[in-house]
């Protein structure tokens, strides 16, 4: 059993704040970070109450440089805090973990959820009787992050199953799908069960690409996900549907390979986008030969839906 120790920084902080704090701990920290609402005991988003209060959680290897990153979310904290009603600065809180308590303390909380009408996430620890027209995803996140069901993946999900089955996205001979920056694999894996030729993933982070390609050998399809850690700039071709869940910032700086990417008349699917963000994004892509077709929110988030000139 791998004994490695791992360390977790917690803080409390106003709900509004909560997206931002993660945010920086998945910088600062490099692994999944989680936020608990402590009175709900699901991942299912339309479950969560509102609360004044959240507690953020990241992860690093506990010899790790832990006093620089409890600096640096500290002075985040002091900074940016007093603009969130209620705020009081408390400093982070450092515990100590064994690897294999993060990788599974968290699952009492993820249950089968359903996405958009035919998309069921479910853990594959828990059992799920499938209804008719159900396309039913198996997941073990592992130390990548991302189990579905937050609000970014939900719309992309979200947008990707009406592109398919509404759209005709992946009709006429154009099969090919490209997630970037897929985390655990989730997206790229519902596009080859929505009926996608082949799924290139990507993603920086080499630990990603090994659970992606777990999780799609857990669902059958890894003969049609591609994974690896090869650069947006290196990839050939053009696919029919591009989608890319990462930050606002990253998005428009990498606008212009994404873009590229995209077959004519296919589509980009951008998420990660706070909605404060969402006229960044799309004034970033605007000197683009892409049409914005659809804006979705969910809380605090958007996705923007783009086709490419014929």
């Amino acid at each position: 059993m791998n004994q490695t120790r791992w360390a977790e920084i917690s803080c409390t902080v106003p709900e509004e704040m909560a997206e931002a704090v993660a945010d920086v701990l998945l910088d600062l920290t490099g692994n999944g970070v989680s936020i608990e609402n402590r009175t709900v005991d699901t991942f299912n988003i339309g479950d969560l109450a509102a609360e004044p209060e959240k507690t953020v959680k990241g992860y690093l290897p506990a010899d790790g440089d832990l006093d620089t990153v409890v600096a640096r979310l500290t002075d985040f904290l002091a900074a940016v805090g007093p603009d969130y009603p209620g705020f009081t600065l408390t400093p982070p809180t450092v515990t100590e973990l064994r690897q294999e308590d993060w990788a599974t303390s968290w699952k009492v909380n993820f249950k089968p959820t359903r996405i958009g009408k035919r998309l069921v996430m479910k853990p594959s620890w828990e059992e799920y009787a499938p209804r008719d027209g159900d396309i039913v995803l198996e997941l073990d996140p592992g130390m990548a992050f991302g189990t579905g069901t937050h609000g970014t993946t939900r719309l992309c999900l979200e947008a990707l199953e009406k592109l398919v089955h509404e759209e005709g996205a992946l009709g006429h001979g154009a099969t090919e799908v490209l997630d970037v920056g897929c985390g655990s694999g989730v997206l790229a894996i519902a596009a080859a069960l929505f009926g996608a030729g082949t799924v290139t993933a990507v993603d920086i982070d080499p630990v990603a690409v090994a659970v992606t390609e777990e999780n799609a050998a857990a669902n059958g399809v890894a003969d049609r996900v591609l994974a690896s850690v090869t650069p947006l700039a290196e990839l050939h071709g053009s696919y029919a549907i591009v989608l890319a869940n990462i930050l606002a910032e990253d998005l428009v700086r990498m606008g212009g390979e994404l873009a590229q990417r995209v077959t004519p008349s296919g589509y980009l699917v951008l998420s990660g986008i706070l909605t404060e963000r969402e006229q960044f994004v799309i004034d970033g892509f605007a000197h683009l030969p892409l049409s914005l077709q659809q804006v979705t929110r969910q809380d605090e988030w958007s996705c923007l839906v783009l086709r490419k000139s014929p």
